[in-house]
């Protein structure tokens, strides 16, 4: 069975009724977990390198942030705690697991005392193995992003969550993710390190569809994250990635076919083996 989580993100849009309404909406559409992200303003850091960005023969090497703009934009999310403790107590009541993406080691006891029990870790995590073993230590299952990783590095984090219960998500960074750049074979890649893998998607669902997640599902997608949303996609920063509730259903219904039902629809897809051709050099580029 494969499951479906929705990440309501940045969506809130700092507002405790919102974040309420999206995550019973999810549980209406089908999805198994409504996810959240443990992030406060006063956790970011000043990064020189982010403050004008690095590009070097037209390649984005390093992104511009800047560190004011960004703590301003984070200050409007900030979330009281109450509010992430009425999160657990509203996924119980709409009938869909709570789950979380915690960012900093400090946030685990937070975490755990408010009842999270399953964690989302992110790409850039995934190769934190001091962070890693303090949630395996501290939470019954973890959903770990390989993006941004190197092979070397997932083998660790497989190597310290051994008899664990954990999943990989293949992803990609880049958001919105244009198709060729996906790289969905790595799926089943990753499941010589644990038995479920998955795709946590980040294409742009007003140009692309489902498609991303047809393919995914296709090729043996035990997990499908996407992000989530019930305001309009130009209402929230991550609005353009996020399915509204119509497409979660659609998503819900996609992943209860079968392989060959979900084959004829990958068959109607433009060039769709690029969608999931093979690039070695690394794990894959995602969060």
């Amino acid at each position: 069975m494969v499951e479906i989580i929705a990440e309501l993100c940045q969506n809130h849009n700092g507002d405790p009724h919102l974040l309420k309404e999206m995550l019973w909406s999810a549980a209406e559409n089908g999805a198994d977990y409504a996810k959240m992200q443990i992030i406060f303003s006063e956790d970011l850091t000043f990064r020189e390198g982010f403050e004008d960005g690095l590009v070097e023969d037209n390649i984005i090497k390093t992104i511009k942030r800047p560190y004011s703009s960004e703590y301003e934009r984070l200050k409007k999310l900030d979330l009281e705690i109450s509010t992430y403790e009425m999160f657990i107590d509203e996924c119980i009541s709409a009938g869909i697991k709570p789950m979380a993406t915690i960012f900093t080691r400090d946030k685990i006891e937070m975490a755990k005392t408010i009842g999270f029990k399953e964690i989302k870790v992110a790409s850039y995590d995934c190769a934190s193995h001091k962070f890693i073993s303090e949630l395996k230590d501290n939470f019954d299952r973890l959903i770990i992003s390989t993006g941004a990783t190197f092979l070397n590095e997932i083998q660790k984090t497989t190597d310290i969550l051994k008899d664990y219960n954990f999943s990989l998500l293949h992803c990609v960074t880049m958001y919105p993710t244009p198709l060729e750049q996906l790289n969905l074979h790595k799926i089943n890649f990753l499941k010589k390190y644990c038995n479920a893998t998955g795709f946590s998607d980040h294409t742009d669902l007003q140009k692309n569809n489902l498609t991303s997640c047809i393919i995914a599902l296709w090729l043996g997608a035990d997990i499908i994250e996407r992000h989530f949303t019930v305001l309009e996609p130009d209402k929230t920063k991550d609005g353009i990635v996020s399915l509204n509730p119509e497409k979660l259903k659609s998503l819900v219904e996609l992943s209860q076919m079968n392989k060959d039902e979900l084959f004829e629809l990958v068959q109607k897809i433009d060039n769709y083996e690029k969608i999931f051709a093979v690039r070695t050099s690394r794990s894959s580029n995602g969060n």
